[in-house]
């Protein structure tokens, strides 16, 4: 009988892996990196409970870290199958990868420098050699038409909502001459969309769902998005502050881009330096541009219209190194986004460093911060963090503007789900916290008398 494990992303929003079994052979979906508390980063250093090249495909929802981030290193430890997605997503992922080998890597000679990693020598999980080395496996997914894939799997793409390349994948499993239909919702988008395409609604049953649940156990602030951000920027600009926004690269940036466009040229906020200080959010800025396929009606209306969405006045990319150790000498009213979203790495750190012990800055959170995150430590009111091997003093003016989001709350999730033509046979709630996973659990079985249930890491399913 076929079978599912979850590999990850149960009891945590990280960590996306489940591998589904049949006539011998493997497909996993997503491959993500474990991010958050110590306990589940060192599970990205644990053998796969399944050996690597025992699997023959890797399909993605989409191209965040916690989805994709894993890939490099089931590659280097065997995997030499197929890696399947849609062509945004494989042109995010020869960003993304590569990006993510070369923070380790310099995370790792920094902690090796000033001696504060408990490993001697700190090494990196992988190289950005090695990840370059994995984009080999990819093969771009085009259109939405169903394809098959062996003789036991098939898959059909949705859209997603939750970033460019984003799709939810229907996968149908063939053994013995019966078939099970399996939807994994991957990141579930919001509702309406500023740049690309809403979430889909099948129209077909399934016979499972995997359904993430990151705000299952809450609703996003009905508020004025573009006021909120417009006064915030605005207040700190009064006092001569600067606004740091760990922005996550893929995605958010590229919102924030068109928001602060959107909000000067109606005259809303004035027009101050916006500084993009992250190589990866800029090349992923340009591939928003570049895929059409996954434009929004209104993004091509002002396309239509020879405007650029994403380049408001005074916006300056900061690409290089020197680029960005230059700020740090700016004291004039500014906006700073870099990477990484939840302040665990990259860039944003030396900003945050300089920023958060003057009570004239804001530091800006427009994502979610997962539990035992730097950013989540500074979202929930730290005196203090610990960044380079010392304790940061926290005296900056911390806000959080939630409805930006790339993920639904659990209302946006119900009202979806409420749209399908016939309930799933079972869902499974992933991708969670546990307190959100259990929220959303009750609300499923409660609200739409759905059989629904909470897997465990490494639990797995017959089919």
């Amino acid at each position: 009988m076929p079978t599912l494990t979850f590999l990850g992303a149960t009891g945590t929003v990280t960590g996306s892996k489940y591998l589904l079994e049949a006539g011998g052979e493997r497909l996993m979906i997503d491959c993500g990196l474990f991010q958050g508390d110590k306990d589940l980063r060192l599970r990205n250093w644990n053998p796969l409970p399944v050996a690597p090249a025992s699997i023959q495909w890797l399909v993605l929802t989409h191209a965040h870290l916690d989805h994709v981030g894993y890939i490099p290193r089931l590659v280097k430890d065997g995997f030499r199958g197929q890696i399947l997605a849609s062509s945004a997503t494989v042109d995010l992922a020869k960003i993304v990868l590569p990006d993510s080998g070369h923070l380790q890597e310099e995370d790792a000679a920094f902690a090796n420098k000033k001696g504060f990693s408990k490993h001697a020598p700190a090494l990196p999980l992988y190289t950005s050699e090695e990840a370059v080395k994995s984009l080999e496996s990819f093969r771009a997914v085009e259109g939405m038409n169903p394809q098959e894939i062996s003789a036991h799997f098939s898959l059909r793409c949705f859209f997603a909502g939750h970033i460019l390349g984003a799709r939810m994948l229907e996968v149908t499993v063939r053994e013995n001459g019966t078939s099970k239909k399996l939807l994994f919702s991957g990141d579930l988008g919001r509702f309406p969309q500023l740049i690309i395409p809403e979430p889909a609604v099948p129209e077909d049953g399934f016979d499972y769902m995997l359904l993430e649940s990151t705000y299952g156990d809450r609703l996003h602030p009905k508020e004025d998005i573009g006021a909120r951000l417009a006064g915030i920027v605005e207040d700190t600009a009064s006092h001569g502050g600067t606004v740091v926004i760990p922005s996550f690269a893929v995605g958010r940036t590229q919102e924030l881009l068109f928001l602060f466009r959107e909000l000067i040229e109606e005259k809303k906020m004035h027009s101050l330096p916006i500084h993009v200080d992250s190589p990866m959010a800029i090349d992923v800025t340009h591939l928003y541009e570049k895929h059409a396929e996954d434009h929004s009606l209104e993004l091509e209306t002002l396309e239509a219209q020879g405007i650029k969405p994403f380049s408001p006045p005074n916006l300056h990319f900061d690409k290089t190194v020197d680029d960005s150790k230059q700020l740090n000498d700016a004291h004039y009213p500014m906006v700073i986004i870099s990477a990484s979203g939840m302040a665990t790495g990259g860039r944003v750190l030396h900003h945050l460093e300089r920023c958060l012990p003057d009570h004239r800055n804001t530091i800006l959170f427009v994502g979610f911060q997962a539990a035992g995150t730097r950013g989540k430590a500074i979202q929930s009111d730290a005196e203090a963090v610990k960044m380079y091997g010392h304790d940061v003093q926290v005296r900056a003016r911390i806000e959080t503007i939630e409805n930006l989001s790339a993920h639904a709350d659990y209302g946006e999730i119900l009202a979806w789900l409420g749209r399908f033509p016939q309930p799933p046979g079972k869902t499974f709630i992933v991708h969670g916290e546990p307190k959100a996973s259990e929220a959303l659990h009750q609300r499923i079985a409660q609200q739409l008398r759905w059989d629904a249930t909470v897997p465990a890491y490494l639990q797995q399913v017959t089919l």
